[in-house]
This record gives structure tokens, C-alpha cells and sequence, in this order.
């Protein structure tokens, strides 16, 4: 996005053609109103950018199929000479055309025709430079189809355009769509502009609309328009006083036929402009983010920050993107309907005066029409800046150039800077403060601008928090995103027929469908394109229903750019969900459920033993939730918090989601039986996504890393610093599986693993949560640390003799024969005390063999105790490490 510079934000607003409310579409389904389909045309605009064409920032949709736009403006324009017949040099007419020219060779490569070219849609910048506006309203309207007013102006339009006609009839079923109107009816209106520049004075002012479309259509039986134009306007001399390179401008922007008209290209090229276009550099497309091109040159060094900021008096807002500007506005206070209103743009009626004098059965009306003449008002409103800069006054300059380096002293989050009171706030409530968005705005800006060399960085600022105007950007650096991935995806074939595009057709016009821009024929279209994308490029895996959603909250956030939404997807994917979208998914997703039944059992003993006894199973209403990360039961407002915590931790994150879903429903579950939680499940009620982010970190950290170990998982890469930070003494982040007979977990077969309600871990976290010295000739890698507590317990189940011969330094025995009462209490007793006081804490059942572990680990669920976990391999994995004790000979 350009900076705002000493540009302005300006609305102009107009309604969409309102559709029948009887008819559906070929799939049943009601037709979707044209203003949704306006606002997902729109998107494309925000991308185009150009030093001649202001820049699109916003649409939003209101009542009644109204539609208000938001875009770059300037005060002054065309018009502006036009109107105080100030005279215009003929180097200045020729600079101002070759400049219009630029930007619509620019459009044209874009496949867009401006249409609505007119003396006060030419704008002019501080420095006198052009700015064309509303060049996408004929684009987005899809040429005039959707608004019921005619896009173009009568003096400007071309002859060829006039002859297809421009008005629609009342009746659309009667007539046959016309051609849109190619990019050489642009340069007719620009001859027009040229010409009324050249003579001072507008064309045709004295002539209704229908005589002037009558005269522009005669023009074609003249040789010489030019002067047949200054004729009729009685400027003949001042024509012929023209420099010859301005009349042979003139000449051709205003050829009659179009086949001999030039186009916006042909003329840049021309020898009218030899002594112009040597002073004008070529346009450079800025380079995206993501793309290999762009590297750390591009960035500030700190003596030009220093530089910058001893200027007081400089505005830094204005080096600010207008995006980001827009954004700060609004949160601001920023109202558009209420800035429209003070104008007088908006005018309502009252509701008494809209009603119709006959209402059929049927809904037909008759009697009161709509209003139409308010459809399009050509005004642009300014939207003052002032309520933002008052907002900002006290932001000193520095915090508009943030440095890079490790030490991120100066940057304001949470804990680091006391000034900003906002750090400490509510996550809502911060994604709503002005200066601490601009504050992390401006911090992730350069951040990402540094990706990947400031990875480690963005990871720590995701921990704080993600400001939603880059929040797409983030999750792509947190995903790892880099590469050429826009000729990736498109060197993917997207158009072939393959046998999944009739599901993914049904599944898209289902997904998400609440959301305006995902539901826009324009979203749908980009939907089809990644999920094939995605199909395509990944043969060995197939189409499930779910992917759809999984798909949304990246094409969301990266509407206008569906490499990255399809690069996102591809590593999110094997990162949260490896092979759950194989052919035959059924073993990948029962080691899944089964882990996540483990970790209930682990985390709330009390629920899981409910559960279970009235054979509620996460099999019954947890599939759509993993299979698809809860975007199938979130709207994306929530998914979007949800996931950019879970983006922060490893593949094991999930199951606490899902734990903590269940423990906001905890009372309710608890209450009922299973029909009554089948109908709980079927309308899942409202869930508070904060509480729910926090309680899961908060289990995350409770759970041992190699707790959640699954065999069909993806094997984790090298641990690295990026994964969610830990409050001290807590488990590690990543479990890295150790080779067969080492101190990892090893596989076991699935019906073991059904048959445990607890979840193994691993020798080595058993080693590095008791903190114990392990010797060199071991083959676990833990570093001992001083704890004032213990973390956990170990209970020995073996006889005492075997327990006397070797144990774990720390643990107790309770020889599972006689733990138990044939109540299936604890046996009283020092040991039982002992396991009693460490209720809440992690305990492991250690035994010869784990099946015994097992049973004594569901016993203890049974009784209540969390956080019970089994030694996956017995005490026999210990055996090798040298670190079993005996207890000392009583003296």
C-alpha cells in the first residue's frame, strides 16, 4: 500500500439494483444480492497500485443494498481549471495527458476500462501530479449490470458506447446484455477532457443529454472532428493556435471508429510525447512480501531513524499506508454512514412515507417506489483526519521507526513498557486501542518486511498478541511460508475437471456462508481455485468435507492473494492434521480420538468417567472439531483469536482446545445424560473464546510432551525457540520421538491403546520431570535444575522385593495386589497419604509391565485424581540409565 502522504480518505456511496426476493438460483439456493457481489469484485481494487490512480482502501454495505466506498482523495481536479478558466499551458495539457495515459495502460493491463472518465474524476496531488478516481466503479459493477444507474458521463462517453446504449430497460428479460466497453472509449474521453483544456470551457453545456448523444453520434460523418467541435463552440482560433503535437493529440484521442482509435499504449509510445516522457521514470510494481525479492536493504538504519525523529514538526502519519491509516481511523471512532449523513448524502424518509398503498398477498407493492434518485451521488465526502491525530498527538515519533535488534526494550507490549496502560488490558479491548494498534502495527509492519532473517522476533511479539490489519501476513511467517510461491501455485493446473469438483461445488456455497466476502461469487471462485490447488498438488492425499472450512480463515485473510492463502493452507495442514486427509483416514483419526480421550481422562477425571459411563465418546461429536481445527463450529471472528494461539504451539495443542471446550460445558455435561449432550453437541452454545485460549495454554502446560505422542503423527522437526513460551518448571513444548529401544515412547498397536484410559509417557520426560543427574554413558538428554517442590510422583506398583532392588530416586510403592479395597478405595496408609497429597500434581504408575500401570492408572481416574499418567515401558526403560536407587540399610 502507498503512504497517505498529503493525500486524504474521501466516500462516495450508491446502491446495487435490489433483486426479486421469489427468485433462486439453478441450485436452489435464494440469488445472492448484487451489492455481495460488488463488494467481492471490489477486493481486486485494493491491489492495484499506481502513482496515477488513487488508491481503493474500503467498501462496506449497509441497508438496502447501499454500498460506500472508501478510497485516496484529493481536493483538487480538472474541474478546478476547467471551472475558473484559468489558462492552461499547451507542456502542461500534454503532461497531464500523458500522465492519464499511464494510468489507464496500467488499468488496461488489468483488464479494466475506466468508463466514468471526466474533468473532476482527474484529480491532481499536492504536487500537481494526476490521480485518476473512481476508475473501478464500471469493474465492480460488472460494466453497469448491477446499479441501475448509467456508469459514464454524456459528454464524455464515446460514440461507440452511446450506440450500444447505456440505459438499461425496465424490463431486464427484454434485451440482450450489450458488449462492456472496450479501453479505446477511455481515450475518447480523454480527447473530450484535452479538448475542453485546450479552450477553456466545458463541451455541450447548452444541450439536453439526448442532444448531446444525437451530436456525438453525427461526428462520424465529419473528416475532421476537432474542428467541427470548435465550430460549434466558436473556438476555432484558438484550435488553430495550437502547437501542432497537441492537435494531433487531439486528432487521435478523438478518432470516431474505434478499430482506427489508439489505445492508452500506442499513444504513450507516440512522438506527441518525445519531449515528455524522457522526464518520467518507468512504474515499478512494489515488491510483495514473501517474495524472494525482497530483502532487509529496503529498511530504515538506525541513524536515519535518528534523523528522522529529531524533526518535531514532521507528520509521521502520513508516511503511514492508507490502509493503516483507514484502520486507526476507525477505531478512532471513525463512523462512514455518519460522515455521509452530516454531508447530507444520506438522506432518509420516514417510515411512514415508504409504504406502499397496496400489498398483494404474494409481496408484490404497489403504489410507493423506491427512491431512486439518490442511486448514485457523484459527491466524495472528505473524512476529517482530525479525531485520529488528536488520538495520536502524544505518540512520540520513535515509535513510528521501531528498532529490530534482539533486545526489543523499546518495544511496547505487555511487561515492557509501562506507558502504553493498554498492554495489560483484555485482548478485545486492546485490538481496539488506537495507539496500541498503531504501536503493533508499525512493530509487525518492519518486522515482516525483515521475514525470515526476524523470524525468532515475530514469533516472540505473536506471543503478546497480532494486530488484525497484518494478521494474515503473521500467520504466514509463523507457518513458515517462504519461496517462490506465487509461481508455485501458479504453475498448478486449477481449470482441468477433476472428480472432486461437484463435492467441492456443493461444500463451498455452505462454508462460511454468514460472511459477506467468502459468500461473494468472487470468494467462491477463489474458493474452487485453492481447494483445487490444493488436491492437485497433493496426490496422495484426497478431498474430505472439512477441508472447505480449514480453507476459510486463510482466504479470508488473504483474499487478494491466493498463493499465500494456498501456501498457508499447505502448512498448516501437515503441520496440525498429517494424513487426515488420506484415502483411508480411519486409523490416523482413532489414534487421534483416543489421545484426545486420554487427555480428558488426564486433565478432568470427573468429566471422563461421566462421559464414559453414558458412552458419550469424542467419536460422537469431536471428529468436525480436529478434522477441520473448529473452524466448522467457530465463526471466523473467533477462529481467528483461537488460531493465533494454536499457530504458536505444536501439533499437540488441539487436544487442549478441545479440553477446554469441554470444561466451559463442564456443568452442563455433568448434569446430563447422552440424548441430552447429543442435543447439547447438535447446537454447540455460545463458547467464550478468551477463556477458552487461556485454559488451554494453561492445560498445554500441564501436559508432559510425550503424553500426546501419536504414531501417524508427522515426526516433528528440531525443536526450536518458536514454540509457545512456558511459565518456569513447567513441561517442555515439542516431544521428539527417540529411536526403538531408546528412552522415547515406542508404537503400540491401537487396541492397546483403546484399552488405556491414561496416556503413557516417556522415560526421558520421566527423567527430565523428576530432574535427575543422568550419567554421560546415558542416552537421554536432560539438564538437572533446582525445583523447591516436586513436580510429580512416581508410584512403584511392583512387590516390595522388586521395589528394594531398584526404584526411581523419589518414587513410593504401592504394590498394585493390595493398592486397592474391593470397594475400589485406597488402601489407608503411609503410601495412600502420601498419593493423596499429591492429588492435583502429575503421577506416574510405573510397574514390571504396562498393563498392570494401566489398570492401577484407571483406578486412580476412578477415584478422581488428575494429571495420572503411565511410564510407557515399565521400569525396565529405566533399567539402562544407571539412575535406579536401593533403598539405605536401616541401622
Amino acid at each position: 500500500m502507498a503512504p497517505l502522504k498529503d493525500a486524504e480518505l474521501g466516500a462516495f456511496t450508491f446502491f446495487a439494483s435490489a433483486l426479486p426476493h421469489d427468485v433462486c438460483g439453478s441450485n436452489g439456493l435464494p440469488l445472492t444480492p448484487n451489492s455481495i457481489k460488488i463488494l467481492g469484485r471490489f477486493q481486486v481494487l485494493k491491489t492495484i497500485v499506481h502513482p496515477r490512480l488513487c488508491q481503493y482502501v474500503d467498501i462496506s454495505r449497509g441497508k438496502h443494498e447501499r454500498l460506500v466506498v472508501v478510497a485516496e482523495h484529493y481536493e483538487k481536479s480538472l474541474e478546478d481549471l476547467l471551472q475558473g478558466r484559468k489558462h492552461v499551458s499547451h507542456l502542461k495539457i500534454l503532461q497531464l495527458a500523458y500522465e492519464v495515459l499511464q494510468g489507464l495502460e496500467y488499468m488496461n493491463c488489468h483488464r479494466m476500462v475506466h468508463r466514468a472518465l471526466s474533468p473532476h474524476n482527474i484529480l491532481l496531488d499536492g504536487e500537481g501530479h494526476v490521480k485518476m478516481a473512481k476508475f473501478g466503479l464500471y469493474y465492480i459493477t460488472d460494466h453497469g449490470a448491477d446499479v441501475d444507474f448509467p456508469i459514464g458521463y454524456p459528454s464524455y462517453l464515446a460514440p461507440e458506447v452511446i450506440a450500444q446504449g447505456i440505459l438499461k430497460p425496465k424490463d431486464p428479460t427484454q434485451y440482450e446484455r450489450s458488449r462492456p466497453s472496450g479501453p479505446k472509449s477511455d481515450v475518447w474521453s480523454l480527447g473530450v477532457i484535452l479538448f475542453e483544456l485546450c479552450v477553456g470551457r466545458k463541451l455541450f453545456q447548452r444541450l439536453d443529454i439526448s442532444e448531446k448523444l444525437k451530436l456525438i453520434l453525427t461526428l462520424g460523418c465529419v473528416d475532421d472532428i476537432v474542428t467541427v467541435l470548435a465550430e460549434e463552440h466558436g473556438c476555432v482560433e484558438v484550435i488553430k493556435g495550437l502547437p501542432g503535437n497537441v492537435l494531433t493529440l487531439l486528432s487521435k484521442c478523438l478518432t470516431y471508429h474505434p478499430s482506427k482509435r489508439p489505445t492508452a499504449a500506442d499513444l504513450l509510445a507516440d512522438s506527441v510525447f518525445c519531449e515528455i516522457s524522457p522526464t518520467y521514470t518507468p512504474f515499478r510494481q512494489p515488491v510483495s512480501l514473501f517474495s524472494s525479492a525482497l530483502r532487509c536493504a529496503d529498511l530504515f538504519l538506525p541513524e536515519d531513524i535518528s534523523l528522522l525523529c529529531k524533526d518535531e514538526g514532521s507528520d509521521f502519519l502520513s508516511e503511514r499506508s492508507i490502509e493503516e491509516v483507514y484502520h486507526l481511523w476507525c477505531l478512532a471512532g471513525g463512523d462512514l454512514e455518519k460522515e455521509l449523513i452530516s454531508k447530507g448524502i444520506i438522506r432518509s424518509k420516514p417510515p411512514v412515507c415508504t409504504l406502499p398503498n397496496l400489498l398483494l398477498e404474494d409481496g408484490e407493492s404497489f403504489g410507493q417506489g423506491r427512491d431512486r434518485s439518490s442511486l448514485l451521488d457523484d459527491t466524495t465526502v472528505k473524512l476529517s483526519l482530525c479525531q485520529l491525530r488528536n488520538r495520536l498527538k502524544d505518540v512520540p515519533g520513535e515509535a513510528f521507526y521501531p528498532l529490530l535488534g534482539e533486545d526489543q526494550s523499546n518495544v511496547p507490549h505487555s511487561g515492557s513498557n509501562n506507558e502504553l496502560s493498554t498492554s495489560t488490558l483484555p485482548l478485545i479491548i486492546r485490538e481496539r486501542d488506537t495507539e496500541y494498534q498503531l504501536n503493533r502495527i508499525v512493530l509487525f509492519d518492519r518486522l515482516l518486511k525483515a521475514y525470515p532473517y526476524k523470524k525468532n522476533l515475530i514469533w516472540k511479539e505473536a506471543r503478546v498478541d497480532i494486530p488484525p490489519l497484518l494478521r494474515g501476513l503473521t500467520w504466514a511467517a509463523l507457518l513458515g511460508v517462504e519461496g517462490a510461491i506465487q509461481e508455485k501455485y501458479d504453475a498448478t493446473d486449477k481449470d482441468t475437471p477433476i472428480p472432486t469438483d461437484r463435492q467441492i461445488e456443493v461444500d463451498i456455497p455452505r462454508c462460511h456462508q454468514y460472511d459477506e466476502l467468502l459468500s461473494s461469487p468472487e470468494g467462491h471462485a477463489k474458493f474452487r481455485r485453492v481447494l483445487k490447488a490444493w488436491v492437485v498438488s497433493h496426490p496422495n492425499l484426497v478431498y474430505w468435507q472439512g477441508l472447505d472450512s480449514l480453507c476459510a480463515p486463510f482466504l479470508y485473510l488473504d483474499f487478494n492473494n491466493e498463493a499465500l492463502a494456498y501456501a498457508c493452507m499447505s502448512a498448516f495442514i501437515p503441520k496440525y492434521l498429517y494424513n487426515f486427509f488420506l484415502k483411508d483416514n480411519s486409523h490416523v483419526i482413532q489414534e487421534y480420538l483416543t489421545v484426545f480421550s486420554q487427555m480428558i481422562a488426564f486433565h478432568d477425571p470427573e468429566l471422563s468417567n461421566h462421559l464414559n459411563e453414558i458412552g458419550f465418546i469424542p467419536d460422537l461429536y469431536a471428529i468436525p472439531w480436529f478434522l477441520t481445527m473448529f473452524t466448522h463450529v467457530f465463526p471466523l471472528h473467533k477462529i481467528f483469536h483461537l488460531w493465533d494461539t494454536l499457530l504458536l504451539g505444536n501439533a499437540s495443542f488441539p487436544f487442549c482446545i478441545g479440553v477446554a471446550i469441554l470444561q466451559q460445558l463442564r456443568v452442563r455435561l455433568l448434569a446430563n445424560g447422552f440424548n441430552e449432550c447429543i442435543l447439547l453437541f447438535s447446537d454447540l452454545p455460545e463458547i467464550d473464546i478468551e477463556r477458552c485460549v487461556r485454559e488451554s495454554i494453561n492445560l498445554f502446560c500441564w501436559t508432559p510432551k510425550s503424553a500426546t505422542y501419536r504414531q501417524h503423527a508427522q515426526t516433528p522437526k528440531q525443536a526450536s525457540d518458536h514454540s509457545m513460551s512456558r511459565p518456569p518448571g513447567s513441561f517442555s513444548v515439542e516431544y521428539q520421538d527417540t529411536p526403538k529401544n531408546d528412552l522415547g515412547r515406542e508404537p503400540i498397536k491401537l487396541t492397546e491403546l483403546k484399552s488405556e484410559v491414561s496416556p503413557r509417557i516417556s522415560a526421558e520426560d520421566l527423567i527430565d520431570l523428576c530432574e535427575l543427574t543422568v550419567p554421560s554413558h546415558a542416552k537421554a538428554s536432560s539438564k538437572k535444575t533446582k525445583s523447591s517442590k516436586p513436580k510429580l510422583l512416581v508410584v512403584d506398583i511392583r512387590q516390595s522385593e522388586d521395589f528394594n532392588r531398584g526404584h526411581i530416586p523419589g518414587s513410593i510403592n504401592m504394590p498394585f495386589g493390595s493398592a486397592f479395597t474391593t470397594d475400589g478405595e485406597l488402601v489407608p496408609g503411609p503410601a495412600s497419604a502420601t498419593l493423596q497429597s499429591f492429588k492435583g500434581k502429575v503421577i506416574v504408575s510405573v510397574g514390571l509391565v504396562s498393563t498392570n500401570a494401566a489398570e492401577f492408572a484407571a483406578h486412580l481416574v476412578k477415584l478422581g485424581f488428575p494429571r495420572v499418567c503411565i511410564l510407557d515401558g515399565g521400569i525396565n526403560k529405566m533399567k539402562p540409565t544407571g539412575l535406579l536407587t536401593v533403598p539405605s540399610p536401616q541401622i
